[in-house]
Order: structure tokens, then C-alpha cells, then sequence
């Protein structure tokens, strides 16, 4: 980055761990405007569960795509891509810093580097066929179906998540790929002068923290939040797969008492952000500096015209 003006910031890290202060002092300080990583923050409705910045905390500092998907929509990676690097270069236009803030480490991958997804030039008649079939044997067989023909992809995969087994077996049956295959060609070219800070903690402390955290979500209504959701029969679509609804789901379907799902929430969650950090460590080029505002101003410093 010496040398080089900075074109994009992003701050990731595991759920709990203070991205979003940090990303509103940083936007503050470097004038930015801040830029959703979040694959759930994207749905309406979803505020409590998924610990989506309010109007207050924004302080006055831009956000984008917050909230602008129904949570019985659909959405891609391929979709973020194009929409964040369109919002990139708007932000730049403006002479403002865009600050990606979040912690699904493919949404931020996918736009930094140069990742190229199967396209999705799908054939309408084939897709209808999978869905009939759906309707006939139901959601556990058409996973067993992909788990056959792919079960590495089929192991990451809830059968009730019928978006994406279908689109497993599309790629798997009609195009001969598999979805880990067709993961590993993606590219790793970074396309813009980037800088991600990772935000890190002790595990303990961590772990502490996330457990706080979903006390917090309850006492501020998580559970009329998806009360909600449950109520409108949004059930079977991407949203509430989420962390902090499918657990209170299993409660309201009678399949849990609400003591073991809050449980369940929380050994999620810090499973949840055991994985996040993997997938920072390993796939990305992440400053783990943390919220240390010495180093980050250096970086800054180091880059052109600072």
C-alpha cells in the first residue's frame, strides 16, 4: 500500500468484536462513508438479531445497503459484488473513503479481489423441473440427491435451504461442477489499493462478549422481532437461517424450550466467529492491528498524499 492512495477500507473481524464503532470513528476521522458486509443486514426487519447500526449510532455518517431486501427475497454473492463496487465507485466520485463494514468474509472477498461467479444464465425450464420435483419428494430427498452427487457442498447446505440445494444440483448435474470447484477458481487479484483491518481478541474475552450480547438482544425484543417473522409464515428462505432466528424459530415451532434455544443462539454464535476468524486468517490479507488508532493513522499516513 506505500505509495499508494487507499481506495477502499474494510474492517472485519467476528461478531462482537467492535467493528461498527470502529468503522464510525474511522469514517469520522478520514471522511467516509460506511458500506453494509453483513449478508443479513441486507433484509428488512432483521435489526435486533443481527446487531444492525441504528440511526443514532450512524452519527450522522452515511450507511448503504441496510436494509433494502424482503426477508422472503433472495441474494446472491454475485449480487453484492456488483452492488458494492457500483457504490465504490459512487462514494469516490464523491471524494469520499468507502468503508465496507462487516463480518461475511466472501461478501468482502468477492469485491475486493477479482472473483468470477458461474453465470447465472440459467435454464428457466430446468429450474422449473427441480422445483416440481421439489414439491413431489420434498426438501430432504432432493438433499440427499445433491449429498450423493456432492457432499461436500451438500454438508454446508441446510435441506431446508431449497434455494441453494437447487442451485447445487444445477451446477453439479447440468453444468459438471461442483459449488466447492467452482469456489476454487475464483480469483485472488486484488482490484483495488485495499486496506482490511481485522479486529481481534482474546478467545475467553470474546466468547464473553458474544454471550452479552444475546442477553442484550433479548432484553431489547429479539424474540417479538422474530416472533414477527414466525407469525407472517416466512419460513424455508435465506433469512431466517440467520443466527438468532432459527434457534428462536425451533422455539416457537414447540421443537425447543426458549432456555435452550437462547443456549443454542449463543454456542452458535461463537462457533459463528471461531469460523469467521478461519476464513479472515486464511483467505484474505487482513492487518490484524485492531482498533490500535496509531497504526491505522500510519497506514494512512504511508499511503499517497497523506
Amino acid at each position: 500500500m506505500t505509495g499508494k492512495e487507499i481506495e477502499v477500507v474494510a474492517i472485519v473481524g467476528p461478531t462482537a468484536s467492535g467493528k461498527t464503532a470502529l468503522s464510525i470513528k474511522l469514517a469520522k476521522q478520514f471522511n467516509g462513508e460506511v458500506i453494509n458486509g453483513d449478508s443479513m443486514q441486507i433484509y428488512k426487519g432483521l435489526d435486533i438479531g443481527t446487531a444492525k447500526i441504528t440511526e443514532e449510532e450512524m452519527e450522522g455518517i452515511p450507511h448503504h445497503l441496510l436494509s433494502f431486501k424482503e426477508p422472503t427475497e433472495s441474494f446472491s454473492v454475485a449480487e453484492y459484488q456488483l452492488l458494492v463496487r457500483e457504490k465504490i465507485e459512487e462514494i469516490r466520485s464523491r471524494g469520499k473513503l468507502p468503508i465496507i463494514v462487516g463480518g461475511t468474509g466472501l461478501y468482502v472477498q468477492a469485491v475486493l479481489y477479482d472473483f468470477q461467479f458461474t453465470k447465472e444464465d440459467v435454464d428457466e425450464e430446468a429450474r422449473q423441473t427441480y422445483y416440481e420435483e421439489l414439491a413431489k419428494i420434498g426438501p430432504d430427498a432432493m438433499h440427499a440427491r445433491l449429498a450423493e452427487l456432492d457432499p461436500e457442498t451438500a454438508s454446508t447446505i441446510h435441506p431446508n435451504n431449497t434455494r441453494r440445494v437447487i442451485r447445487a444440483l444445477e451446477l453439479v448435474e447440468l453444468h459438471g461442477v461442483s459449488k466447492a470447484a467452482e469456489e476454487h477458481n475464483r480469483g485472488d487479484v486484488p482490484l483495488y489499493n485495499h486496506l482490511i483491518i481485522g479486529l481481534d481478541m482474546d478467545r475467553e474475552k470474546l466468547y464473553e462478549r458474544i454471550n452479552l450480547r444475546v442477553d442484550v438482544m433479548m432484553e431489547k425484543g429479539l424474540l417479538d422481532e422474530v416472533k414477527s417473522l414466525w407469525d407472517q409464515n416466512i419460513r424455508d428462505v435465506q433469512a431466517v437461517q440467520a443466527i438468532g432466528y432459527k434457534e428462536l424459530y425451533a422455539y416457537f415451532d414447540g421443537r425447543m424450550s426458549l432456555e435452550d434455544a437462547v443456549e443454542q443462539l449463543k454456542q452458535n454464535s461463537r462457533r459463528y466467529a471461531k469460523r469467521q476468524l478461519t476464513y479472515f486468517r486464511n483467505k484474505m490479507d487482513v492487518q490484524w492491528i485492531g482498533d490500535d488508532w496509531n497504526k491505522i493513522v500510519k497506514y494512512f499516513q504511508n499511503s499517497e498524499g497523506k
